[in-house]
């Protein structure tokens, strides 16, 4: 259920996806969806989580790998950001953001995915210092801007504004940003 909803919203778009729209797409009722999620929002938050599990894997795996801290985070933003104005993760991200202030259980949900993202950022970068890849710095700080600067460029990207639709664009403003964010450490003397 969870992949032809994400397949659904790529295809024709959040606004699209009903109740009935995917239970036709999957051959069921709108009942037993409703039955398993229990609403539209928590099929939405089921979505993004199972979206995000791929994600979390993929971070592991990145971060485990032997390659150097700069590579690492060139990695790490592009597998942030958005794969193009229809990407449904990021489509389901935007709406989760408007639907947080009148839900706890999704701002709940959003922290706990955000944080996954925060803490393996911050690795990235402690290792990348010690390594002495990146100059010293506040590694939680530095996260958490660049993060806050990825989400700035992914909505644009999804919502197909004039310098965000190109992806290359996004990637490009992500490293200039990581760059000014996290300096390279200086060489030995």
């Amino acid at each position: 259920m969870l992949e032809e909803a994400m397949t659904a919203i790529a295809e024709d778009g959040l606004a699209a996806l009903t109740m009935s729209a995917l239970a036709e797409r999957l051959g069921t009722s709108g009942g037993h969806i409703l039955y398993h999620f229990g609403s539209k929002d928590l099929l939405l938050l089921a979505a993004l989580r199972w979206s995000e599990a791929e994600l979390a894997e993929e971070r592991r795996q990145l971060l485990a790998r032997r390659i150097g801290a700069p590579r690492r985070l060139d990695l790490f933003l592009r597998l942030y950001l958005p794969r193009g104005p229809r990407d449904p993760r990021w489509t389901l991200w935007i709406e989760l953001w408007a639907r947080i202030p009148a839900n706890e259980e999704l701002r709940t949900a959003q922290a706990e995915l955000d944080r996954g993202w925060q803490e393996d950022l911050e690795t990235l970068l402690a290792k990348g210092v010690d390594q002495k890849h990146f100059a010293p710095t506040d590694v939680t700080a530095r996260a958490s801007e660049l993060l806050a600067l990825l989400d700035g460029l992914s909505t644009r990207v999804v919502l197909g504004e004039e310098s965000g639709r190109d992806t290359r664009n996004a990637l490009d403003a992500a490293r200039a940003a990581a760059g000014l964010l996290i300096p390279r450490a200086s060489p030995a003397s």
